[in-house]
């Protein structure tokens, strides 16, 4: 059996602010190539725990690793090494697409020649081409959403960390942005996402289901389906909501 390389490793993940716990003893592994969903309701502690995995938070307690990368001391390479895309589109509306693209493989440290190849590369693939030079905000939303996840993954990074990617747009357009994320993880890119639709949520390869701020459950959606009798991923996240609240 192939042993599968670790990317993101998590052990009693704490994290305080004062003496509210966000995160509290979260322990979970991700794999390379894995679409893992991090699911839970607003409040559960999704954010404060992205935020440490992407170098922008110092957790309080616990061994974590992201890239290779310690969560404590190597924040700045485990920036280098990840791809992000927020809820909010994180594109420049005011600049154009040729410019978003260059402007964001700059920051990621591409050189001019690789900028140059993965910018032609991708207006190639999504048929831009008389539209290059237009302005991002003149885009419809789908369009500006597969484009800003293209361009999150545009220096191949080891992980990209999704932030409910497909709010507000239509349900054709977020299954074409699913097969931006299979594409990715066929490539070997590990998809940390987070998405409030539970259809979407079965479509991951793992979930994790937090809830204020512990981890409730964390296995497949086929099991965890399995495990809670029921049909569907909404109900699973019916039942641990009303579990807790009991």
């Amino acid at each position: 059996m192939v042993k599968k390389e670790k990317v993101i490793q998590v052990k009693n993940l704490v994290k305080k602010f004062g003496d509210f716990v966000a995160n509290d003893h979260l322990t979970f592994d991700v794999y390379k190539g894995e679409i893992f969903g991090f699911l839970g309701a607003n409040g559960a502690g999704k954010t404060t725990a992205i935020r440490i995995l992407c170098g922008l938070s110092i957790p309080t307690s616990g061994d974590i690793s992201v890239a290779g990368f310690d969560a404590y001391t190597q924040t700045e390479n485990i920036k280098k090494n990840i791809g992000y895309m927020s809820q909010k589109f994180s594109l420049y509306e005011d600049l154009t697409i040729t410019e978003n693209i260059k402007f964001y493989a700059g920051i990621y440290g591409l050189s001019d020649k690789e900028i140059k190849q993965k910018s032609d590369k991708l207006i190639q693939k999504f048929n831009l081409s008389d539209k290059k030079n237009k302005l991002i905000k003149s885009l419809p939303l789908g369009w500006k959403q597969k484009l800003a996840f293209s361009i999150a993954i545009i220096h191949n990074p080891k992980i990209v960390f999704l932030d409910e990617p497909t709010g507000g747009v239509d349900p054709i357009t977020r299954r074409q942005f699913w097969d931006l994320i299979y594409e990715a993880a066929d490539a070997g890119i590990t998809v940390f996402v987070t998405t409030h639709y539970m259809d979407e949520a079965e479509y991951c390869n793992r979930l994790s289901i937090m809830v204020d701020g512990k981890i409730e459950a964390l296995d497949t959606p086929e099991n965890l389906i399995k495990q809670y009798k029921v049909d569907n991923m909404d109900q699973v996240f019916l039942k641990l909501a009303r579990k807790t609240n009991a």
